[in-house]
């Protein structure tokens, strides 16, 4: 019998760590929770927060609605000649899915190691890190709806994916709920090592033929080395998108910045490194109140202890606001604002 909570602390359901309350609290542990949950009515009338490992969000204060927390699991593969097909429940460990993967010999996922949050909000955010999009190998989706109770499949051309962005933050947001994923992966690696300092470390290690292993234990060891662990310092990992510009506003940028970080992404656009831009604007390791900017990586939002959510909140406006001054680009969050 699904069980409905009143009044919970959502502190340790986000990687913020932000100390607010949810109003109701439901765990979905199966498919069935879900069309037993929306049966009733009264939870199609009031807000909504679906949580999969919370860690690309922030909470700014306590939530007066329905918080849907996902612990569907297993992980089951299928192999077809060199193809290798992976079903996910949405409720297992993004990382955890990894090194499912990498264990198995299963090739395609090495580059998003360590990335925090669940497999269900995977698709949604179209998430990516080092060359390598979660659209690269995404095969499909199973998602409840809410309005009808209904379980429908998204391809990867359903779900319209754009960087950090897919059709269920968009046109559809709020009205489905993912519950498994489906993957396709290889048998035959085709390395990406171009992105970051992939190629630099792989030297550093004396690794010439690398394997998948050796590509995911180097993006994990770069990931440590500048992102904080959230169970000891509250943070959601990149907060700012890094920003994409026309040819010609980079151009200007360049001109009185040379050594502006930079990646072309084709079609006359330039994707300009968020985390170097914020540095240049002096907020790299920089504390206000309780809250600041990672040591190691500008890019990073940390809560210190005790921030609030609005606190880290008015932080990043200030943040975009002294960026938007020196560069004239306007930095988007990547981490979605639950209000």
């Amino acid at each position: 019998m699904l069980q409905i909570q009143e009044n919970v602390s959502l502190k340790n359901f986000n990687t913020f760590g932000i100390d607010v309350n949810a109003r109701y609290f439901a765990e979905i542990n199966h498919e069935a929770d879900l069309v037993e949950l929306f049966a009733d009515t009264q939870w199609h009338q009031i807000q909504r927060l679906v949580l999969g490992g919370g860690s690309n969000m922030l909470l700014v204060k306590d939530f007066d609605g329905l918080v849907i927390r996902l612990n569907i699991r297993g992980i089951e593969h299928r192999i077809s000649h060199d193809d290798v097909h992976i079903e996910a429940g949405a409720g297992e460990v993004w990382n955890d899915l990894v090194n499912y993967c990498v264990a198995h010999g299963f090739a395609g996922m090495e580059n998003l190691s360590l990335i925090p949050g669940s497999v269900g909000a995977s698709p949604v955010q179209n998430i990516g890190a080092y060359g390598v999009e979660l659209k690269d190998v995404f095969e499909s989706c199973h998602a409840f709806e809410i309005a009808t109770g209904q379980f429908h499949t998204f391809t990867k051309d359903d779900c319209k994916f754009g960087y950090r962005e897919s059709v269920f933050k968009a046109e559809l947001a709020g009205q489905f709920i993912i519950t498994l994923v489906k993957f396709k992966l290889s048998l035959n690696p085709h390395l990406n090592l171009k992105y970051g300092a992939i190629e630099q470390e792989l030297a550093n290690r004396n690794i010439e033929k690398p394997t998948i292993k050796d590509v995911s234990q180097v993006v994990s060891h770069i990931r440590v080395s500048k992102l904080p662990d959230p169970s000891t310092i509250g943070n959601a990992g990149s907060f700012f998108k890094n920003p994409v510009i026309s040819r010609q506003e980079f151009e200007a940028i360049q001109q009185k910045h040379p050594d502006v970080v930079n990646y072309p992404v084709g079609e006359g656009m330039v994707k300009l490194a968020a985390g170097w831009l914020i540095e240049q604007c002096g907020w790299k390791g920089k504390q206000v109140g309780h809250t600041g900017t990672w040591k190691n990586q500008a890019l990073v939002l940390v809560n210190h202890g005790g921030a609030t959510g609005e606190e880290i909140y008015n932080f990043s406006s200030q943040i975009i606001d002294s960026v938007y001054d020196k560069f004239g680009v306007s930095l988007q969050r990547e981490v979605n604002i639950i209000r």
